[in-house]
């Protein structure tokens, strides 16, 4: 029962998409973040789930050329997806929240930042309300930034930041 990624193409059509028996569990995970998220993310649709993500307005220069990624709602076959990039982006957040799991008793099936759930009793959703809230727009292009001046040898501010600012510097 997953989404179809090549017809659901709005955020509508996502979540016109979600089986039945999850449209109520994924409504709800996704009024948590939208109550949580801060200001100046956009929801979207992409790759067949909801996404919330810089818009390109803000951050035109990604790796991938798309709006970078904050938080994303899915529906898969088995399982329905919450993927949580801070988790993945920020190691002690990642610690806290696989502590808050472990500390309630609950099972955690997570991958590097994806979080898969079954229902709405395997996801603490005031857990997933603070991370969603942990980081304002400015300070996840920040994070970001950083981790790409990081992971490529020579590449400083110094340089030029980003690979727009370098190109216009050339």
């Amino acid at each position: 029962m997953a989404t179809k990624p090549a017809k659901a193409a709005t955020v509508s059509e996502i979540v016109k998409s979600w089986p039945a028996e999850r449209r109520e569990a994924m409504s709800t995970v996704r009024k948590t973040i939208l109550e949580h998220l801060p200001k100046g993310y956009e929801e979207t649709a992409a790759w067949g789930i909801l996404t919330y993500s810089v818009p390109l307005s803000v951050l035109p220069d990604t790796y991938n050329g798309q709006p970078l990624g904050y938080v994303a709602l899915g529906s898969q076959k088995n399982y329905m997806t919450l993927h949580l990039m801070p988790l993945y982006g920020d190691k002690k957040t990642e610690e806290w929240f696989r502590a808050q799991f472990k500390a309630r008793g609950l099972k955690l099936d997570m991958g590097k930042a994806c979080v898969r759930f079954k229902s709405l009793d395997d996801l603490p959703l005031d857990l997933v309300g603070a991370v969603v809230a942990k980081y304002p727009i400015d300070a996840w292009v920040r994070m970001y930034e950083q981790s790409r001046t990081r992971s490529r040898p020579g590449a400083t501010r110094a340089a030029g930041g980003t690979r727009a600012a370098r190109a216009r510097a050339r």
